[in-house]
Order: C-alpha cells, then structure tokens, then sequence
C-alpha cells in the first residue's frame, strides 16, 4: 500500500510540473549573449583603451576608477585640514648643564 501511494504521488509530481501553468513560471536565464548588448551603441572598452572618454569605459572599469577618485579625494581633504592638528608637542626646555 506504501509503495503504491509513493508511486502515485511520483505521478502526481510529475504531472504538476510538466504542466502548462507551472512551466510559464520557470525563469529561463539567457546568460550567452555576454550581459547588456546593445547594439546601437560603440563596443565599451578597457579604461587605458581611451582614457579620454568615460563614455566610453566598460561600467566595471568606471565604477573602480570614480570609487579611486571620490576615496583620493576625501583622503586628499582630510589630510589637508588636518595638518596642523596632530603636532601638538610643547617645547621643552633641556635643563642647562651644571658646571
């Protein structure tokens, strides 16, 4: 009795997923055309390609190099408001030598 109740809901199973109405709900990924083409635009390229045009970068290389130059930026700020404030030291005076 065991054997035939695993059988049939096999059968069932099998049956609910070969169904019209549950294959429209699997997402098929079309992962072979290489991400976003688009092919309007000019191929995008290495950054050292055309350092000139931004434009024209891959998004990957735009992202590393703006995330550099926000990070240089803030560090270059902080440094230079900051100068004067880490030399705290007072002048001691050494005491003259007993003669």
């Amino acid at each position: 009795m065991a054997a035939l109740a695993a059988v049939s809901r096999q059968a069932f199973n099998l049956a609910r997923l070969s169904s019209p109405r549950s294959a429209s709900l699997v997402h098929r990924r079309g992962l072979a055309g290489g991400g976003v083409a688009d092919h309007h635009e000019p191929p995008k390229v290495n950054f050292w390609q055309d350092p000139m045009h931004p434009s024209k970068w891959k998004e990957e290389h735009f992202v590393i190099i703006s995330l550099t130059g926000w990070g240089l930026l803030f560090y270059g700020g902080y440094k230079f408001f900051t100068r004067g404030k880490d030399k705290n030291e007072e002048k001691v005076e050494e005491p003259s030598p007993k003669a």
